[in-house]
């Protein structure tokens, strides 16, 4: 949990620097703004069991269209009103605190990525935080890594961490992670023998 809250002040310092043509500007995620990323990213704290029911329910458990109900829901916000969500919320409540927090740290921290990498905004990410990360993506439900990564062996090359059998995948341990939750744009980042079979998985 302290990892999580950690990681979400370091997102809403990220958010607080950036311009409006920034938080209009596409993220990694597909048809998402960053302003949209920052959205999903916090709209689940606003919630209690109900609300949540409720969300899943009209979107009929479509994790998709889950997600896109919780963006759509603080869409009358303004950047800086975001801002202040993720501030309010800092230790993560409801959904995001599950497992001692990992959901959201790990959450956090890959869109965090997906805000960076889109912006060029590189940044050097804590190891305790990362190693949960990697372990956490591969069986979190909505994540599923271990499938996308099944017969290939990652390495990572900053962390004493790897993961599975066949042919290797070797780089930071940032884009081994985001490769395995779908981002294309990590795969140049890594190298191997099996980059060709991660690459064709990572949609």
């Amino acid at each position: 949990m302290a990892l999580a809250i950690a990681e979400r002040s370091d997102f809403a310092a990220l958010l607080k620097g950036l311009t409006g043509e920034q938080w209009s500007s596409a993220s990694l995620c597909s048809e998402w703004s960053i302003r949209d990323v920052a959205a999903h990213t916090i709209s689940y704290d606003l919630l209690n069991r109900y609300g949540l029911f409720r969300r899943y329910l009209a979107a009929r458990f479509v994790p998709d269209r889950i997600n896109q109900l919780g963006v759509d829901s603080v869409a009358n916000l303004r950047s800086d009103e975001i801002v202040e969500l993720f501030e309010r919320h800092e230790r993560p409540t409801g959904l995001t605190a599950g497992f001692g927090g990992r959901i959201a740290l790990v959450d956090g921290l890959i869109h965090q990525q997906d805000v960076r990498r889109a912006l060029g905004l590189p940044r050097t990410i804590e190891s305790d935080r990362l190693m949960i990360a990697l372990n956490f993506a591969l069986y979190a439900p909505p994540i599923r890594g271990a499938v996308r990564v099944r017969g290939l062996h990652l390495i990572s090359t900053d962390l004493d961490w790897s993961h599975g059998r066949g042919p290797e995948v070797r780089g930071p341990g940032e884009a081994l992670l985001m490769a395995m939750t779908g981002r294309r744009e990590a795969i140049v980042d890594l190298q191997g023998p099996g980059l060709d079979v991660l690459a064709a998985r990572a949609t």
